[in-house]
């Protein structure tokens, strides 16, 4: 795909580092948040995708999604799937020190997968309840197990559909931080984002993954952070992230991490 490359240039060419934000709350948010140094505790997490790693059982799964970059078909090795298509450590780490960081108190993530981006969530905050949806029922189980078997007791898990299911969990509530990784494609892209904005307040964090997989999902981003409701937003190629300030001049950054 020449997409994702194209788009890679491009991100190069125009992003900046932090010196050149001029945003105190972005800056404050990438120094003290985004590139902390200061150690961090990852030993139940790395359990947790250690135990998906020896997992060799071959599973056939239901992909209500865009498909995926790596696999073809529907049936996937447990280990394989963790070790491929599972969050890296060092985005992970990045999804941690986020929530160490904000210190939001509900945390949603749409596309839970085999549960490993679900840890970095909820491994950085005791206190925090990670909601986490999941539309195969196979791989949903896999990571309900697991969550259990290494205590991770401040997720829970809810199995299927999208469309069925993010209405039951925004319903009522107010969401701090919403992880978007479960259908790279436009337009569930924008209506799961649309339905967030009903739980969302000043305070809260959008991420979404694989901003520039494809042109679609570009352009998912490109309404995304042109939306009257945002006024920060941040790429770092690999995710894009919005900011809900009120009475602010609407800035974008297009920030290397």
């Amino acid at each position: 795909m020449l997409h994702p490359f194209r788009a890679y240039i491009k991100y190069i060419l125009e992003s900046k580092n932090e010196y050149s934000v001029h945003s105190p709350f972005v800056y404050d948010y990438i120094t003290k948040g985004l590139m902390n140094k200061a150690s961090i505790d990852l030993i139940n997490i790395q359990l947790f995708k250690k135990a998906l790693l020896k997992n060799h059982e071959q599973i056939d799964i239901t992909d209500f999604g865009a498909g995926s970059k790596v696999f073809k078909g529907n049936k996937r090795i447990v280990s394989k799937l963790a070790s491929k298509a599972g969050i890296s450590r060092k985005r992970g780490e990045l999804l941690f020190r986020t929530v160490n960081y904000f210190k939001p108190n509900t945390i949603l993530e749409i596309g839970t997968s085999l549960g490993i981006s679900s840890t970095y969530l909820a491994g950085a905050s005791q206190d925090a309840q990670v909601y986490t949806l999941e539309g195969c029922p196979v791989i949903a189980g896999i990571a309900k197990n697991n969550f259990s078997d290494f205590n991770f007791n401040n997720i829970e898990l809810v199995v299927g559909e999208f469309e069925k299911t993010l209405p039951l969990v925004l319903k009522n509530k107010k969401i701090d931080l919403v992880y978007f990784d479960g259908n790279h494609q436009k337009e569930p892209t924008t209506a799961y984002f649309k339905q967030c904005l009903q739980a969302a307040h000043e305070d809260s964090v959008f991420i979404f993954d694989d901003i520039h997989w494809t042109s679609p999902m570009e352009n998912a981003w490109k309404f995304i952070k042109n939306h009257e409701s945002v006024t920060i937003s941040l790429d770092t190629y690999k995710w894009g992230m919005v900011f809900f300030k009120k009475n602010r001049e609407k800035q974008h950054f297009c920030l290397r991490i």
